[in-house]
């Protein structure tokens, strides 16, 4: 069995590492096939899987958009016979909706979602056309000539990433980071629901708010009160339970359990938020002091401005790193996404 997954095309490499970073650390069976930017199908799922996966996808991803059961591959030569062949009842329950994207594609998208729809119609009794809230979607993805039939079995909540954004939370600091970064570092450190993240530079809470809700115990800590707090504040009103926050230097942080996952934005510029150090000097203590209190299989993930070089600083300390990706913020300024492991 197949699924199909409508990815975020804000940026080249991102929606790609996430999803490779969750099937990583779900143990999720699958072949990825990446089709063009944008979307990729994951194959040969077992049957018995195919539910589980689909919901620790659903759950967890940041950077894709959709993610859809495959019903069959067709293209424009065949597809009124494959769209009549069918038994949508197995699919569709009381009203759909037929949604067509293209990729790289000049079909008709209204033609063969009027086209589809009727076949549907004509096939299966007891159903109706709700083009607003339909019990259930089909979505149909052209790639040239090939069309991908499928259906949306379990809703991507897209909505949370415009809800949550950094001015819309009780608290609000300016310079948060979104997110759908947020989520897409979290996934990137690989950790699992259960265990516990850090964020020792946690600001208003972002990067605590999105581990909170695939389920990880959450830990931060911010050297200003005002921000350790208003984490609170916000980690609350998204209804996270299992989190503490604290108020202190990260050099002074010792943690009782050693974390399974860091995962942090570290300030930067003229103005750095450790109170005495300036610059670079931050990375240089915040790897240091970090280092004991992870986990030896913990994964750190962390934003960096790219003038800052990561890696004689991590080597140094017993790090290093795995994987990095660029995001270009403006003309000066390029934020580095880095995933950092220990020596082994």
């Amino acid at each position: 069995m197949e699924l199909l997954c409508i990815q975020s095309q804000e940026h080249p490499e991102l929606p790609q590492a996430e999803l490779k970073a969750v099937m990583e650390c779900e143990d999720i069976d699958a072949t990825m096939d990446v089709i063009t930017h944008g979307l990729v199908i994951l194959k040969d799922i077992s049957q018995d899987n195919i539910d589980a996966y689909y919901k620790i996808l659903t759950k967890r991803l940041g950077y894709t958009h959709e993610v859809h059961e495959v019903i069959l591959k067709s293209d424009v030569d065949n597809f009124e016979k494959d769209v009549s062949g069918i038994d949508w009842s197995q699919y569709i329950k009381e009203t759909f909706a037929v949604r067509v994207k293209r990729f790289h594609s000049d079909i008709d998208t209204v033609g063969y979602e009027r086209k589809a729809g009727s076949l549907i119609l004509a096939n299966c009794e007891d159903i109706k056309v709700n083009l607003t809230k339909p019990k259930s979607l089909v979505r149909i993805v052209a790639f040239g000539d090939e069309l991908f039939i499928a259906i949306e079995k379990i809703k991507l909540n897209k909505k949370h990433f415009e809800e949550s954004k950094p001015h819309k939370r009780p608290f609000f600091y300016p310079g948060s980071m979104s997110p759908k970064l947020a989520r897409c570092m979290v996934n990137l450190s690989r950790v699992k629901e259960g265990q516990l993240l850090l964020d020792p530079f946690c600001g208003t809470g972002g990067i605590l708010i999105e581990a909170g809700l695939i389920g990880c115990k959450v830990v931060g800590s911010d050297i200003y009160w005002k921000m350790k707090n208003g984490a609170a504040v916000n980690l609350d009103y998204y209804g996270i339970k299992d989190y503490r926050t604290f108020n202190l230097d990260v050099r002074e942080l010792k943690m009782y359990e050693k974390v399974s996952s860091v995962v942090t934005d570290p300030p930067y510029g003229i103005s750095t938020s450790t109170g005495d150090i300036e610059g670079e000097d931050i990375f240089k203590e915040f790897f240091k002091s970090i280092y004991d209190n992870m986990r030896d299989d913990a994964l750190l993930c962390m934003a960096s401005p790219h003038y800052v070089d990561l890696k004689p600083m991590a080597d140094e300390v017993g790090f290093e790193i795995i994987e990095q990706y660029g995001i270009k913020m403006h003309r000066s300024l390029t934020r580095i996404i880095s995933v950092i492991r220990k020596k082994l």
